[in-house]
């Protein structure tokens, strides 16, 4: 994936779209931006930079996990969570250098009076006491389409494809416009660039 920091305006549509797509619970975000702002009054901006998993060729978090339960999908590179192998150890987010893994502890819900309709249908199929992170929405991969996340991007700041393939749009992208990833010193070989600013 590359991410455009010069088209993304902080809109947050990336997260809203991921947060219906898999239907997190409540303080569960695959998708975040994070916002900085910089300068001085008068000359004052806001920086947005939108984070998920990296999918690291190099994965700690596959490394760390006792149980096999983190993987890597051979035909693709995405970075996984098998459920029912994971025990909640949490092994794997203390390896993450990018901290975007998240314990899903309990049962939660939005409301006082208990769960919703939406919420009982797309929450329930979450298990607990278990780690859970983007996939880059597998499944809508899979049937041809974009991760929820780059297709409903207003500005087009999110690119989707095959980083092996030279002639690809986010090869291309990424050799035109100097795309970098996220803490390269760290050495997982991040699945994730930014062009800058």
């Amino acid at each position: 994936m590359v991410i455009d920091l010069k088209r993304c305006i902080g809109c947050y549509a990336c997260q809203l779209s991921c947060k219906a797509e898999h239907g997190t619970p409540p303080g569960v975000f695959y998708a975040r931006v994070l916002k900085k702002e910089e300068g001085q009054f008068p000359s004052v901006r806001q920086l947005f930079l939108p984070v998920l998993c990296n999918h690291c060729e190099e994965a700690p978090c596959v490394d760390a996990c006792p149980t096999g339960a983190s993987f890597k999908w051979e035909e693709d590179g995405i970075v996984d969570i098998d459920a029912d192998k994971c025990v909640g150890c949490r092994a794997c987010m203390m390896a993450c250098p990018y901290s975007n893994r998240y314990y899903n502890d309990s049962p939660q819900h939005y409301f006082e009076q208990g769960p919703t309709a939406y919420e009982k249908a797309r929450v329930s199929r979450h298990q607990t006491e278990v780690v859970m992170k983007c996939n880059f929405c597998r499944d809508r991969v899979r049937g041809g389409k974009q991760p929820a996340c780059v297709a409903n991007c207003p500005t087009v700041a999110r690119y989707f494809g095959d980083l092996d393939d030279p002639s690809s749009e986010v090869s291309r992208l990424i050799m035109e416009r100097g795309g970098f990833p996220l803490h390269p010193e760290a050495g997982t070989k991040p699945s994730v660039y930014y062009l800058p600013p």
